[in-house]
């Protein structure tokens, strides 16, 4: 979510932290506390799980009646996307373990068959609750309020019509395949919907079978026949199969949805690194399939049939109740009106930094200029993407003095103003440099034709370092001054996204620190050439030298505590999963020190255990906005060390892909992410809380939400500086 989008309070909801946590273990008897090695697998909870348990607080937000409607109907699809990709890399990996015969066990200790049989478990749970939730409660609901989606024989429309409909949009795209002797059972796209359908031949007195694509690909999933009436496509095509079989008798008809794994690995040392992601695009549609899912009502013989020809086992197949893949449902979001059923929207205002001055002329005020007189830390979707980064390139690009811009890109929206930026740079003579991550999954594509424009107008574009994907999130522009070189410096949390950046939580740096700026330029230097880097002062790079550090400033307010002084750990991130970092906050825990965690997502550590992680408290939001950035604040007697960057405390990010995280330095932007980390934590709203035992539990109360604060606090900022 995917991917879909909180003065120092008492933070609420804290674990318990009861004796029966002290002595969980895995396979063994229990110990007393004190005795128990960091390593021992009861500590840890099982990444796929704990991603699971995200997605069922996705699916509470669905069920909150507290919540607009159309909000709780974005929740419904957007758990479906989640699930999906899910499958589609978490555990077509776990199957690709079980099939190779390798026994990958994380630091949980659990084996891969035991993993797969838990998720197949949980998933089923959390697919009943989200189709009665839409079926018995969505459904009704929207119908009360006007938007209905009915059967064609509950939808009060002319059958002409919906037959007219039907001959003139649907039944020329469609087409029937047959199965049968000399008619193979036909490939089955990633994530298709599909109708299986039996039939009887009369004349030659035997059944036969045949599969139906639902073209929601080019058609809507949504058929609009009456104002906010809609009929499920797969409907209307069922509900005409006699059409596309003349002659033939329907015996029966359901449908299916197949989804496959669509990872893949390619070769560094392949010569045209670009013409290989493309050639493994190609590949993904034929992965192996992780999941069937199939109608609840099949019949038994269609089922069994189904299952042989995609050869999957019985464990891979969900029985779905009611709509498969409501992931459509964002076609309900996007109608027109009902504002009633819609949160507030929210247009997020020009950092004050970055507006306009008393007595200021220009159209567009002067991102240097602000940026030169102190840093700046804007904060998306509060802040505007347009008038902070997007302005900060457009300027670049038009600056004559601006001798070279560099930028890294993961993933961008197909509509970005910044790479026809850098195109134009280029276009002007300017050196313009971007590293294009080509392996940002599902963003290939896009990322493939960027690329190439790129190289088009005689801009630098690098893929990276071999072995290594690159997540870090960076512009450097390179202006000549009176006085010498300059770096102008940009480190965000998140991508350089203009779609994502309003819905998704993120930071980012604007700094002309000399430093700093120089570090910065000697990654994109590693990136572009050859050399192994020394260790910089202020930025940390993963993979060298990322996790030691984080590591090191733990133990530093492990012995601040120790010798006396006030000490305290706050981190922001999206997942927590690297052992090593959770046996040091379990250290860290051990010695006292008091340690607040905001994980959004997966977290493998258990707070709250006796002798081992008493001092930890861990929050998760889910909410309006997607929470994305990421904070590690270490406060040691008069010293606060803050870092925000793009990683999160995994070991993808910090063995296996390049990632920055940039010092904060400055007092006053230092207060801005303590007072959103004590914002989040003490969130009553939308956060939930994890137990020593792995379970979460949604917090009660309702008089802190983050979202809202943090609106309100971007707002009276706007209004002080306009004043």
């Amino acid at each position: 979510m995917t991917e879909p989008l909180h003065a120092t309070p008492a933070v609420a909801g804290a674990p318990a932290g009861s004796s029966a946590a002290g002595t969980l273990e895995v396979g063994r008897a229990p110990v007393a506390p004190a005795e128990r090695d960091l390593t021992d697998p009861s500590l840890y909870t099982n990444r796929e799980l704990s991603w699971l348990d995200f997605n069922a607080r996705v699916l509470e937000l669905a069920e909150d009646e507290s919540l607009p409607l159309i909000e709780r109907v974005k929740f419904l699809a957007i758990f479906v996307t989640n699930l999906d990709e899910f499958f589609m890399i978490r555990v077509a990996g776990v199957h690709d373990q079980l099939d190779a015969r390798i026994d990958a066990r994380g630091p949980d200790g659990l084996p891969p068959g035991e993993v797969l049989e838990r998720i197949a478990a949980q998933v089923r749970a959390l697919d009943e609750r989200h189709a009665r939730q839409f079926e018995e409660v969505i459904r009704p609901e929207l119908a009360d309020n006007g938007i209905r989606i009915v059967n064609c024989e509950h939808s009060e429309a002319d059958p002409a019509t919906i037959e007219r409909h039907f001959r003139n949009h649907i039944f020329p795209v469609l087409t029937p395949l047959a199965i049968g002797p000399g008619r193979p059972f036909p490939y089955i796209s990633n994530l298709s919907l599909s109708l299986i359908v039996r039939l009887h031949d009369p004349k030659l007195d035997h059944d036969a079978y045949a599969r139906v694509k639902v073209p929601k690909e080019v058609l809507p999933r949504l058929v609009k026949i009456a104002k906010d009436t809609f009929i499920p496509l797969e409907n209307v095509i069922a509900a005409h199969l006699g059409d596309l079989f003349p002659g033939m008798q329907i015996i029966s008809h359901d449908l299916f949805r197949v989804t496959r794994d669509a990872d893949f690995e390619v070769s560094d040392e392949a010569d045209d690194l670009l013409q290989a992601v493309e050639d493994e695009l190609r590949r993904r549609r034929f992965g192996e399939v992780v999941r069937l899912e199939v109608g609840a009502g099949m019949d038994p013989a269609l089922r069994s049939r189904l299952i042989d020809w995609l050869g999957v086992d019985e464990e891979q197949v969900y029985d779905v109740k009611g709509m498969l893949d409501l992931s459509d449902l964002w076609e309900i979001a996007g109608i027109e009106g009902h504002p009633d059923l819609r949160q507030q929207q929210w247009t997020p205002v020009t950092h004050p930094a970055f507006g306009p001055r008393p007595g200021d002329r220009e159209e567009h005020p002067d991102v240097f200029a602000a940026m030169r007189a102190a840093d700046v830390l804007v904060h998306y979707p509060y802040h505007s993407f347009a008038s902070s980064v997007e302005r900060f390139i457009r300027q670049a690009v038009d600056d004559p003095d601006v001798l070279a811009i560099k930028m890294t890109v993961y993933r961008t929206s197909d509509d970005s103003a910044l790479v026809p930026s850098l195109i134009e740079a280029a276009e002007k003579g300017k050196q313009a440099v971007c590293m294009v991550e080509l392996k940002a999954r599902f963003d290939e594509r896009l990322n493939i034709r960027w690329s190439r424009a790129l190289e088009e107008v005689g801009a630098h574009v690098v893929h990276g370092i071999p072995g290594l994907k690159t997540h870090a999130k960076a512009i450097l522009v390179v202006r000549r001054e009176r006085d010498g070189i300059r770096h102008y410096v940009m480190i965000g949390t998140g991508n350089f996204h203009a779609k994502t950046a309003r819905l998704y939580e993120d930071f980012g740096l604007f700094t002309t620190d000399g430093e700093l700026g120089q570090e910065v330029a000697n990654l994109f230097n590693s990136l572009t050439g050859y050399g192994h880097p020394d260790r910089e002062r202020k930025v940390l790079v993963a993979p060298n030298w990322m996790r030691e550090p984080l590591i090191e400033e733990i133990d530093k307010t492990i012995k601040a505590h120790e010798a006396g002084l006030p000490a305290r750990i706050a981190m922001k991130m999206n997942s927590l999963v690297d052992q090593r970092c959770i046996e040091a906050l379990y250290r860290a825990s051990r010695a006292g020190v008091p340690i607040e965690l905001n994980v959004r997502g997966i977290c493998c550590l258990r707070p709250g255990i006796p002798g081992i992680s008493e001092t930890i408290n861990v929050v998760s939001i889910v909410g309006r906005f997607l929470e994305h950035s990421r904070i590690y604040s270490f406060q040691r007697g008069d010293e606060r060390r803050y870092y925000i960057g793009s990683a999160d405390l995994m070991p993808r990010n910090l063995d296996k892909r390049v990632e920055l995280l940039a010092p904060v330095d400055h007092p006053e932007l230092q207060g801005e992410l303590e007072d959103t980390l004590e914002r989040c934590l003490a969130d009553d709203t939308f956060a939930w809380t994890l137990e020593a035992d792995g379970d979460w539990h949604r917090r009660e109360g309702g008089t802190r939400c983050a979202h809202c604060e943090l609106v309100e606090r971007t707002l009276a900022h706007a209004s002080t500086a306009g004043a």
